[in-house]
């Protein structure tokens, strides 16, 4: 995730096709020919001594609290494209938010990956992480609530297939959560990322509702074991 990351914010304007963009060239000897140039490996061996870069090059252990934000943002962002296809095979109309939150935890990465005690003025411009994506989300938020019966009691993760997903992709939120505060606290990422996670999980909770309402699904409640 984090070398993605770190590739996605040292691309800038030219995207993730910048290389598919440029996968054909002439053939030696013929203007009419073309060959395919030799992808680029997947792995790269750097990392085998347990080190990984940043986006401003410093190499730090794969242990780095940095490096543990990037896994959890990628896990979060895995969860959530596991409940997209949930949430897509019942013809949910949010799935395209969730494609949008994905795209916009790849800018999250791209942020982390980008430790503000090493980032020289370009790096900042180009990973800079602004609060209209959080503005957005409450916005979506507000307007889900709106159509959903009054919270009356704790709620288990439940609901059917999409709405069980949307509350693990909750949970998994609220860890990388915990693993970004710290890095904003110490001055090393923007504090836009980490609340845009704090209000993501607030959006994956009331959707997860969202998406037992619409298919019918019963939301199964806490009830007090008895002793």
């Amino acid at each position: 995730m984090w070398r993605r990351a770190a590739m996605a914010a040292g691309r800038g304007v030219q995207g993730p096709l910048g290389m598919a963009g440029r996968r054909w060239r002439s053939g030696a000897g013929s203007p009419d020919r073309a060959a395919p140039e030799r992808a680029p490996k997947i792995y790269t061996r750097t990392g085998d001594a347990g080190f990984s870069s940043t986006f401003t090059g410093e190499r730090r252990p794969k242990g780095d609290p940095i490096f543990e934000a990037l896994g959890a943002t990628d896990e979060l962002s895995s969860a959530i494209g596991l409940a997209g296809e949930f949430s897509s095979e019942k013809g949910h109309t949010f799935v395209d938010q969730l494609h949008k939150i994905q795209c916009m935890l790849q800018d999250v990465g791209s942020n982390l990956a980008t430790p503000l005690s090493s980032a020289r003025e370009a790096h900042r411009k180009r990973t800079s992480f602004s609060d209209k994506p959080v503005l957005e989300l409450e916005q979506w938020i507000d307007s889900y609530s709106e159509q959903l019966p009054p919270l009356r009691a704790f709620i288990l993760p439940s609901g059917g297939r999409s709405s069980a997903a949307l509350h693990f992709s909750r949970a998994v939120c609220r860890r990388a959560e915990r693993c970004v505060v710290p890095l904003v606290q110490a001055g090393e990422a923007d504090p836009n990322v980490a609340k845009y996670l704090n209000r993501l999980s607030d959006y994956l909770f009331v959707l997860a509702r969202y998406a037992a309402m619409k298919e019918g699904k019963e939301e199964k409640i806490y009830i007090k074991p008895e002793p």
